[in-house]
């Protein structure tokens, strides 16, 4: 291969490496956790701006199980014991969202108050999740992802390969992306071929409609939570095994996972899914340092000496809130126009 097909493949793995494997990863993370806000705002009716808390809850009960289970020496090797712990997390994230249902929410629909009080009742479940979170992990930041870290290690590629660039795949973005992919397979198969599934999408579309019926209203409302309440966990554990666990965070990826359910469309499962990929890319390119991928494509007396970076990392989430700006002034109802109540 001659030196510019050579530089290609270079140019093409370098984006690969620092671009396309890790917005993947992150779109599949905020595609969970989109789906999870639009499933409660398409059937319940209101946007629940304690999701991102919540997550942070199901990562620290992970955390906590993970650190148990590691006490005394159970592990799946050379993969993350946290995916041993997964299942009761999502147990322990489930009964929160039960319990809040329960003792808050429950009373704003029995009263058929207006959706901009459950959205203030939600605040004060957020910060009283976020507070509950720090008293009990406290604030620092938590790494638990054991076992194998590459699949791929840069070195390994570039001797096996002879090029400059090499590809270097982490366990836990592979992971990320293969759970995620199972997660959503199983949650349009429930909402699509069962009979309470098609019960949540009947009741999502037309409440009254579906009371005459005879869908149990309460039966569907428990589901809803107990769907979101897995997702915003799996969502929360992923992202925490990616990068780390943080209280924080999660409180900040409330930005761009509300963007992301935005700009699909606010209720519709599939364009959460998109929208989430859709702001994951959109951060990561609108902040990567492009010089080096230039220098691989231009001649030597074009290549920029500068970064050549759009933004600083330090604006990434400023980059969800543009975009969430600009499909609320062209397109508010988002890309597969979205419901508005």
């Amino acid at each position: 291969m001659d030196g510019f097909g050579t530089d290609i493949l270079n140019a093409l793995i370098l984006f690969a490496n620092f671009v396309f494997v890790p917005a993947l990863s992150y779109g599949s993370q905020l595609a969970l956790g989109a789906v999870g806000v639009t499933l409660v705002y398409g059937v319940l009716r209101f946007a629940n701006f304690a999701h991102g808390d919540v997550m942070a809850f199901g990562t620290m009960i992970t955390i906590f199980v993970t650190w148990g289970l590691q006490s005394y020496g159970i592990g799946l090797g050379p993969l993350p014991t946290a995916l041993l712990a997964l299942p009761v997390a999502i147990l322990g994230t489930i009964a929160l969202v039960l319990f809040y249902d329960k003792t808050v929410f429950q009373f704003y629909r029995r009263n058929r108050s207006a959706p901009v009080i459950y959205l203030v009742a939600s605040v004060g479940v957020m910060f009283i999740t976020n507070g509950l979170v720090r008293l009990f992990i406290g604030p620092d930041d938590r790494r638990f992802a054991d076992g194998e870290r590459f699949i791929i290690k840069a070195r390994a590629f570039k001797k096996m390969t002879g090029l400059s660039e090499g590809l270097s795949l982490q366990v836990t973005q592979v992971i990320t992306v293969v759970v995620a992919i199972i997660a959503v397979a199983a949650l349009f198969w429930f909402l699509n071929k069962t009979r309470t599934g098609k019960a949540m999408r009947a009741y999502s579309d037309n409440e009254d409609l579906a009371l005459l019926s005879g869908i149990n209203p309460d039966r569907v409302v428990m589901v809803t939570w107990i769907l979101a309440g897995t997702l915003a966990c799996i969502a929360g554990t992923l992202y925490g095994l990616d990068k780390s666990f943080k209280p924080f965070t999660y409180f900040h990826l409330l930005l761009p996972i509300f963007a992301a359910a935005i700009v699909g469309g606010i209720g519709q499962p599939v364009g959460a899914i998109i929208g989430g990929y859709v702001v994951a890319f959109s951060e990561v390119m609108a902040t990567y340092a492009y010089k080096k991928f230039l220098k691989y494509l231009l001649p030597d007396d074009m290549a920029p000496s500068t970064l050549m970076q759009f933004l600083s990392t330090d604006y990434k989430f400023a980059i969800s809130f543009i975009i969430l700006v600009l499909v609320l002034l062209i397109r508010p109802t988002g890309i597969f126009r979205g419901r508005v109540y």
